[in-house]
């Protein structure tokens, strides 16, 4: 039952769906969350494993986040996946998991000169430096290299704060609004 303000009670039937990537049985036992809430929430379980841990699954989600990234209506083809870039994909670490694999096709996306996303298009991070791959800029006119650098630099924020938009506004020195503005002026999601 519910009793809203000024009103009289009321008997409701609600499911409620929640997800977190804490470990909550942890976070009760440290005090950290309500253990009342955590048996209200915990009836059925199910966990949902880490891209990293659906190795098998990437290149098909890939395809088709790049299939909805050009477009529903059909009009463009989506590009195909390398074996070199499907290669590297499953053996990506994705610390941001799903929506990390979204911004990276993304950016591969814009970079892509044919109709085919290649290793370089990726920009993953190499396992043992941890520097991106260099981009070759030369030849594109001033806005569209500003605009280049601004959006790989926010996406390298985000993917260093794990996507958590406040911080990765504070790692760049901007306003989260202002974050905001860039991301969709750059078409960021």
């Amino acid at each position: 039952e519910i009793e809203p303000i000024g009103g009289k009670r009321k008997k409701v039937d609600v499911r409620i769906i929640a997800a977190t990537n804490r470990n909550l049985e942890e976070e009760v036992a440290s005090g950290r969350f309500r253990m009342d809430l955590y048996y209200r929430l915990n009836v059925i379980e199910l966990r949902m494993p880490a891209l990293r841990e659906m190795r098998d699954d990437i290149a098909v989600l890939a395809r088709e986040i790049l299939r909805k990234s050009v477009g529903e209506d059909g009009s463009a083809a989506a590009p195909g996946l390398s074996a070199g870039a499907v290669a590297a994909l499953r053996d990506y670490q994705f610390p941001g998991n799903v929506r990390e694999l979204e911004n990276i096709l993304e950016r591969a996306l814009a970079l892509c000169a044919g109709d085919q996303i290649e290793i370089d298009d990726l920009q993953l991070t190499a396992p043992a430096a941890g520097d991106a791959v260099p981009v070759d800029r030369s030849g594109l006119p001033l806005q569209e290299h500003l605009d280049s650098v601004e959006k790989e630099a926010i996406l390298k924020a985000l993917e260093q704060t794990r996507f958590n938009r406040t911080a990765a506004a504070k790692l760049l020195g901007i306003t989260f609004r202002a974050l905001r503005y860039r991301m969709e002026r750059l078409g960021i999601n």
